[in-house]
Protein backbone atom coordinates (compact mmCIF):
# COMPACT_ATOMS: atom_id res chain seq x y z
CA UNK A 1 0.00 0.00 0.00
CA UNK A 2 1.27 3.45 -0.91
CA UNK A 3 -0.27 6.60 0.47
CA UNK A 4 0.73 10.26 0.49
CA UNK A 5 -0.77 13.57 1.43
CA UNK A 6 -0.44 16.80 3.37
CA UNK A 7 -2.11 18.22 6.48
CA UNK A 8 -1.99 21.76 7.86
CA UNK A 9 -1.55 22.19 11.62
CA UNK A 10 -2.19 25.66 13.08
CA UNK A 11 0.96 25.73 15.21
CA UNK A 12 4.63 26.64 14.64
CA UNK A 13 6.88 23.96 13.15
CA UNK A 14 9.05 23.61 16.29
CA UNK A 15 5.95 22.91 18.38
CA UNK A 16 4.59 20.37 15.88
CA UNK A 17 8.00 18.64 15.73
CA UNK A 18 8.14 18.37 19.52
CA UNK A 19 4.62 16.91 19.67
CA UNK A 20 5.45 14.34 16.97
CA UNK A 21 8.30 13.11 19.15
CA UNK A 22 6.50 13.20 22.50
CA UNK A 23 4.94 9.91 23.70
CA UNK A 24 2.13 11.65 25.63
CA UNK A 25 1.13 13.82 22.67
CA UNK A 26 1.11 10.78 20.40
CA UNK A 27 -0.87 8.68 22.88
CA UNK A 28 -3.50 11.44 23.04
CA UNK A 29 -3.71 11.52 19.22
CA UNK A 30 -3.69 7.85 18.22
CA UNK A 31 -7.20 6.35 18.24
CA UNK A 32 -7.32 3.40 20.65
CA UNK A 33 -3.76 3.88 21.90
CA UNK A 34 -3.05 2.07 25.17
CA UNK A 35 0.60 3.10 25.44
CA UNK A 36 3.51 4.72 23.65
CA UNK A 37 6.98 4.13 25.01
CA UNK A 38 10.05 6.04 23.89
CA UNK A 39 12.85 3.51 24.22
CA UNK A 40 15.50 5.91 22.89
CA UNK A 41 15.67 9.08 20.82
CA UNK A 42 15.11 6.93 17.73
CA UNK A 43 13.01 3.97 18.95
CA UNK A 44 9.36 3.79 20.01
CA UNK A 45 6.93 0.99 20.83
CA UNK A 46 3.16 1.31 20.96
CA UNK A 47 0.14 -0.78 21.88
CA UNK A 48 -3.14 0.02 20.16
CA UNK A 49 -6.62 -1.45 20.68
CA UNK A 50 -8.94 -1.04 17.70
CA UNK A 51 -12.58 -1.88 17.25
CA UNK A 52 -13.67 -2.16 13.63
CA UNK A 53 -17.25 -3.30 13.41
CA UNK A 54 -17.78 -6.15 15.86
CA UNK A 55 -14.07 -6.99 16.05
CA UNK A 56 -11.84 -5.73 18.84
CA UNK A 57 -8.15 -6.54 18.75
CA UNK A 58 -4.86 -5.38 20.30
CA UNK A 59 -1.77 -4.70 18.25
CA UNK A 60 1.88 -4.06 19.09
CA UNK A 61 4.32 -2.15 16.94
CA UNK A 62 7.93 -1.01 16.94
CA UNK A 63 9.26 2.00 15.04
CA UNK A 64 12.78 3.27 14.38
CA UNK A 65 13.48 6.85 13.27
CA UNK A 66 16.36 7.67 10.92
CA UNK A 67 17.55 10.54 8.73
CA UNK A 68 16.62 12.90 11.58
CA UNK A 69 16.62 16.57 10.53
CA UNK A 70 14.93 18.50 13.38
CA UNK A 71 12.49 20.24 12.92
CA UNK A 72 12.27 19.46 9.20
CA UNK A 73 11.57 15.73 9.07
CA UNK A 74 12.71 12.13 9.35
CA UNK A 75 12.32 8.65 7.91
CA UNK A 76 10.72 5.93 9.95
CA UNK A 77 10.56 2.20 9.53
CA UNK A 78 8.84 -0.40 11.59
CA UNK A 79 6.54 -3.33 11.96
CA UNK A 80 3.38 -4.32 13.77
CA UNK A 81 1.83 -7.62 14.73
CA UNK A 82 -1.70 -8.76 15.42
CA UNK A 83 -0.82 -12.33 16.29
CA UNK A 84 -2.00 -15.17 14.06
CA UNK A 85 -3.85 -12.88 11.64
CA UNK A 86 -0.61 -11.55 10.23
CA UNK A 87 1.78 -8.65 10.31
CA UNK A 88 2.57 -5.42 8.59
CA UNK A 89 5.74 -3.48 7.99
CA UNK A 90 6.67 -0.35 6.17
CA UNK A 91 8.46 2.92 5.84
CA UNK A 92 7.29 6.51 5.93
CA UNK A 93 9.02 9.76 5.11
CA UNK A 94 7.97 12.79 7.12
CA UNK A 95 8.56 16.46 6.33
CA UNK A 96 7.41 19.65 7.98
CA UNK A 97 7.45 23.10 6.41
CA UNK A 98 6.30 26.52 7.52
CA UNK A 99 3.06 28.00 6.20
CA UNK A 100 2.85 31.43 7.79
CA UNK A 101 2.41 30.71 11.50
CA UNK A 102 1.22 27.17 10.75
CA UNK A 103 2.97 23.96 9.69
CA UNK A 104 2.37 21.68 6.73
CA UNK A 105 3.02 18.01 7.45
CA UNK A 106 3.60 16.07 4.26
CA UNK A 107 3.83 12.28 4.15
CA UNK A 108 4.65 9.38 1.90
CA UNK A 109 4.01 5.89 3.27
CA UNK A 110 4.80 2.49 1.81
CA UNK A 111 3.50 -0.48 3.82
CA UNK A 112 3.21 -4.19 3.13
CA UNK A 113 1.26 -6.89 4.91
CA UNK A 114 1.90 -10.59 5.22
CA UNK A 115 0.12 -13.68 6.35
CA UNK A 116 -3.65 -13.74 6.10
CA UNK A 117 -3.72 -9.94 5.96
CA UNK A 118 -2.52 -10.04 2.38
CA UNK A 119 -5.96 -11.39 1.38
CA UNK A 120 -7.80 -8.17 2.33
CA UNK A 121 -8.99 -6.19 -0.70
CA UNK A 122 -6.96 -3.14 -1.72
CA UNK A 123 -9.98 -0.79 -1.74
CA UNK A 124 -10.85 -1.76 1.82
CA UNK A 125 -7.23 -1.30 2.87
CA UNK A 126 -7.00 2.13 1.23
CA UNK A 127 -10.29 3.43 2.64
CA UNK A 128 -9.46 2.23 6.15
CA UNK A 129 -5.99 3.78 5.97
CA UNK A 130 -7.48 7.11 4.89
CA UNK A 131 -10.06 7.01 7.69
CA UNK A 132 -7.36 6.30 10.29
CA UNK A 133 -5.14 9.06 8.91
CA UNK A 134 -8.02 11.53 9.14
CA UNK A 135 -8.77 10.50 12.74
CA UNK A 136 -5.12 10.77 13.76
CA UNK A 137 -4.66 14.20 12.19
CA UNK A 138 -7.92 15.54 13.63
CA UNK A 139 -6.92 14.54 17.17
CA UNK A 140 -3.29 15.59 16.70
CA UNK A 141 -4.31 19.00 15.34
CA UNK A 142 -6.69 19.64 18.24
CA UNK A 143 -4.07 18.50 20.74
CA UNK A 144 -1.23 20.63 19.35
CA UNK A 145 -3.34 23.68 18.52
CA UNK A 146 -4.86 23.74 22.02
CA UNK A 147 -1.41 23.73 23.62
CA UNK A 148 -2.01 20.48 25.52
CA UNK A 149 1.52 19.19 25.05
CA UNK A 150 3.11 17.28 27.88
CA UNK A 151 5.45 18.99 30.32
CA UNK A 152 8.42 17.70 28.32
CA UNK A 153 7.19 19.38 25.14
CA UNK A 154 6.15 22.57 26.93
CA UNK A 155 9.54 22.86 28.64
CA UNK A 156 11.52 22.32 25.46
CA UNK A 157 9.37 24.37 23.07
CA UNK A 158 10.84 27.80 23.99
CA UNK A 159 14.41 26.66 23.36
CA UNK A 160 13.40 24.97 20.11
CA UNK A 161 11.54 28.09 18.99
CA UNK A 162 14.49 30.32 19.88
CA UNK A 163 16.92 28.28 17.80
CA UNK A 164 17.33 29.50 14.24
CA UNK A 165 15.44 27.20 11.90
CA UNK A 166 17.05 25.89 8.77
CA UNK A 167 15.06 26.51 5.63
CA UNK A 168 12.67 23.65 4.99
CA UNK A 169 13.16 21.71 1.77
CA UNK A 170 10.52 22.30 -0.87
CA UNK A 171 7.81 19.67 -0.56
CA UNK A 172 5.98 18.09 -3.43
CA UNK A 173 2.48 16.60 -3.23
CA UNK A 174 4.09 13.18 -2.70
CA UNK A 175 6.45 14.42 0.04
CA UNK A 176 6.86 12.67 3.43
CA UNK A 177 4.50 12.10 6.53
CA UNK A 178 4.19 12.80 10.20
CA UNK A 179 3.84 9.88 12.13
CA UNK A 180 4.94 6.44 12.66
CA UNK A 181 1.84 6.28 14.78
CA UNK A 182 -0.38 6.55 11.72
CA UNK A 183 1.01 3.55 9.92
CA UNK A 184 0.93 1.48 13.10
CA UNK A 185 -2.80 2.22 13.01
CA UNK A 186 -2.96 1.19 9.35
CA UNK A 187 -1.31 -2.14 10.12
CA UNK A 188 -3.65 -2.74 13.07
CA UNK A 189 -6.69 -1.89 10.94
CA UNK A 190 -5.60 -4.30 8.22
CA UNK A 191 -5.39 -7.12 10.73
CA UNK A 192 -8.84 -6.27 12.13
CA UNK A 193 -10.33 -6.05 8.61
CA UNK A 194 -9.00 -9.48 7.78
CA UNK A 195 -10.60 -10.88 10.92
CA UNK A 196 -13.95 -9.26 10.02
CA UNK A 197 -13.91 -10.68 6.50
CA UNK A 198 -12.87 -14.23 7.37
Amino acid sequence: MDMSGEKRINAPRARVWEALNDPESLKASIPGCDSVEKKSDTEFTAKVALAIGPVKAKFTGEVTLSDLDPPNGYTLSGQGSGGVAGFGKGEAKVSLRDDGGATIIAYQVHATVGGKLAQVGQRLIDSTAKKLADQFFEKFSRHVESGEESAVVAASAPSAAAAPARPAPAATPAAPFSGWAFWLLVIAALIALWIINH
